[in-house]
């Protein structure tokens, strides 16, 4: 039964009296039933309003449908957890077991375990007792675990005193497990295994069994194969999927536009090996639309050839998106057409969907239409090679491609660089590195790459047709899957703005910020020695981009509607908006099914997608992190500059700027005394030396560990020196009163 509402003297109830009547009602309520409830009639229902919106940006209550209000979900004082994993810092993440679908759980930090206990796996289940802290995250205790850990791991098979071990590859694993003679399985030192866990002890370890030799940890590309077998993600095609691939067959200029007379060009990394969209650009000569432009956008027509409820489709569909490791790539389509049908190589004849755009000077996109045609592309650029050829570094290269045909290119890109820069987009440059692998599976050398203003170009055309996509399917109202990125949660966007305040920057107060206000934040802060840490943080508290048939726009792009068309061979989310935009716009075969977009779950696929989009990105950062380890491994002893990235409980985060790699300096190696975590200035004082480490302060580090089976590297602090800032900040913390013994997130959240 729901509660009663007192009657408020004042014509609007204050906001604790709200959040406990909707706590209490069993069922939603509409703006007109709270207004019976606390007696709110005429004109002060828009301040009723107001106050419903403001609780809603600060995330405390929620109306995700015809307008009807509740609480955030709540959890008691003990619940059943899942556990999801480590999160950006490294601390243990979980989720309530039980959970309304489509609604985001509360924040939950799952403390160690007492005991020699092994590490939490994710998918675990645990019985927890939870404390809710201040901004409506929760710190969870273990009291039992529920379920068994995951059975089955991956690692390095391994001989110690002549008896068998296996190193998991997983940097969170505590220990090792034993391996008996009976259960090797024929495994050598140093094969890489798939092991399951036994219910024994044997010499103080887990007993454990080999299932699956997969390989030899020195074979070229050992690496790459634990992050695949890690993140599920497959590798050979279906016997099915591969005889329709290379059954496939060019097609004609039938039913299609003629395009094989424009000078279309693809322009890619020079270590690129299938070609999946070609661009063109040309003065407008629509004299309405002076210093205006004409664009083509044309992307390999993968719906041609990828039928819906064929073995193509379902393993696309299954693997979601291509992986692209430092060694490797697994792609999502059979090579027959990745590399193969659906790559526009130069000087084939390819089948195509072209989005043709006319934008003003400014950049603004005034007309757009899709098309099918038949085109050959007349070069395959790199972006070093055309920009050279703009720069006058290089001639075009030959086969009829003239100068002016760059030199449009970047006269659209500048009208288009304008348009971005007023709505105010988040630039956010972080370094990317590469690293240089020799036939052997050895690391030769690491560099970083160089962005051109030929990489934001073809960033700048692909954005541009993505809109056009979903302009188009929005006015036909046909089924879209749109590229959703979410404004950053307002309890993230406080913790940032503390943080940025240490660097002298701020933001526009209240929970709700936009992403030009941030852009402007990166900008003040280009010639800050901290503008990386800045770019990062501002990254962090980002949410994460998704795939939905829901639109919900695009937060960093600060665009209404966005979705992706310019990659089929490698993101199914783009081969669905193919589909679509062939069916709405009656384009011949390749559609969606008739009703498709009603009776396809859209919205598992799009939760699917977006999960495997997640796994492959995390594959690819763990496959660098081991290949750096490998690298550094020769250097145990070396010193080197870093900067803290990251401050937990349990020690700091390093980033070593020349490899771009990441190292842990635990707390017990900052030396013998307490420390103190202060989650909201982001640093980490001693109870004893007063000695603080702030997120951003630069320290000179010795390598102390360096491990590829895990990719984990450990570091010491041989040099710290505080800047004046970070002075005051010491003097600051040590005025006030000293921290108490407990829990230092508990402490955190009171401030």
């Amino acid at each position: 039964m729901a509660a009663k509402a007192a009657k408020p003297n004042s014509p609007c109830p204050r906001r604790d009296d709200l959040l406990a009547y909707l706590r209490d009602r069993e069922e939603p309520a509409s703006l007109a039933e709270l207004a019976r409830a606390f007696n709110v009639k005429g004109k002060d229902r828009t301040a009723l309003r107001l106050l419903l919106r403001g609780l809603e940006d600060e995330g405390l209550i929620e109306a995700p449908a015809r307008r009807k209000y509740s609480s955030r979900q709540r959890l008691g004082s003990v619940a059943v957890l899942e556990i999801t994993g480590p999160d950006a810092d490294g601390e243990l993440r979980a989720r309530p077991l039980r959970w309304a679908k489509g609604k985001t759980p509360p924040a939950i930090y799952v403390a160690p375990e007492r005991g020699a206990a092994p590490a939490l796996g994710a998918g675990e289940r645990i019985l927890a007792r939870l404390t809710r802290n201040e901004d409506g995250s929760f710190d969870a205790r273990p009291m039992r675990r529920l379920g068994p850990a995951p059975t089955d791991f991956l690692g390095v098979y391994q001989q110690r005193s002549g008896r068998g071990r296996i190193k998991p590859t997983d940097r969170r694993a505590k220990f090792d497990y034993g391996v008996g003679a009976s259960n090797r399985k024929g495994a050598a030192p140093g094969d890489l295994v798939r092991a399951r866990v036994l219910g024994g002890r044997a010499g103080g370890l887990r007993e454990a069994e080999v299932i699956e030799r997969i390989g030899h940890m020195g074979s070229p590309g050992a690496i790459d194969v634990i992050a695949l077998h890690t993140n599920d993600i497959a590798i050979a095609f279906g016997k099915g999927a591969i005889a329709e691939a290379e059954a496939a067959r060019p097609v004609a200029l039938a039913g299609r536009e003629d395009l094989r007379g424009v000078p279309l060009v693809t322009i890619d990394g020079a270590d690129a090996r299938d070609f999946d969209d070609a661009v063109f650009a040309e003065p407008d000569g629509d004299p309405a639309n002076q210093g205006g432009w004409r664009l083509l956008v044309a992307i390999a027509d993968v719906a041609w050839y990828v039928r819906q409820g064929t073995a193509l489709d379902a393993d696309a569909r299954m693997r979601g998106n291509s992986v692209y490791l430092p060694s490797r790539v697994v792609p999502m389509l059979p090579e027959a057409l990745s590399s193969g049908l659906c790559s526009l190589r130069p000087g084939e004849e390819r089948a195509v969907v072209c989005a043709e755009m006319r934008i003003d000077h400014r950049g603004r996109l005034l007309h757009h239409r899709f098309l099918r045609g038949l085109m050959r592309s007349w070069a395959r650029l790199t972006y070093r090679q055309i920009q050279d050829i703009k720069d006058g570094k290089a001639a075009p290269p030959p086969g009829g491609l003239g100068r002016p045909t760059i030199e449009n290119l970047y006269g659209a890109y500048d009208s288009l660089a304008q348009a971005r820069v007023a709505r105010g987009t988040l630039e956010l440059e972080l370094p990317e590195f590469k690293v240089e692998i020799s036939d052997q599976g050895g690391v030769t050398g690491v560099s970083r790459r160089t962005r051109l203003a030929s990489h934001r170009l073809v960033e700048e055309f692909m954005i541009t047709a993505n809109v056009a996509a979903a302009e188009t399917l929005e006015k036909h109202r046909a089924p879209c899957m749109y590229r959703v990125h979410e404004a950053p949660d307002p309890i993230k966007i406080e913790g940032l703005r503390d943080f940025l305040e240490t660097f002298g920057l701020g933001l526009p107060p209240g929970p709700v910020v936009r992403a030009g206000e941030l852009a402007r934040v990166l900008e003040k802060s280009v010639k800050d020695a901290n503008a990386e840490i800045i770019h990062e943080a501002i990254l962090r508290c980002q949410s994460q981009a998704e795939y939905s048939p829901a639109n919900r726009g695009h937060f960093g792009l600060a665009l209404r509607r966005y979705a992706h068309f310019t990659s089929p061979i490698r993101r199914y989310a783009d081969l669905l908006v193919h589909r679509a935009l062939i069916g709405a716009l009656g384009l011949g075969e390749g559609a969606l099914a008739e009703d498709d977009g009603a009776a396809t779950p859209w919205e598992e696929i799009g939760v699917h997608i977006s999960d495997t989009e997640r796994h492959a990105k995390r594959a690819e950062r763990e496959s660098m992190d081991r290949y750096l380890a490998l690298y550094l491994e020769e250097r145990i002893g070396a010193r080197f500059p870093g900067r803290i990235t990251g401050v937990t409980r349990f020690g700091l985060f390093i980033r070593l700027p020349e490899f771009g790699a990441d190292g842990l300096v635990p707390a017990r190696h900052l030396g013998d005394e307490r420390w103190h975590h202060d989650a909201r200035r982001h640093s980490l004082e001693g109870m004893a030396s007063g000695t603080v480490y702030v997120l951003g302060d630069a320290v000179e580090v010795e390598l102390r560990e360096a491990d590829p089976v895990t990719g984990g590297l450990i570091l010491g602090i041989t040099a710290h020196r505080p800047t004046a800032r970070r002075r005051a900040l010491k003097t600051k913390r040590r005025a006030g009163p000293g921290p108490r013994r407990g829990s230092a997130r508990k402490r955190r959240r009171k401030r």
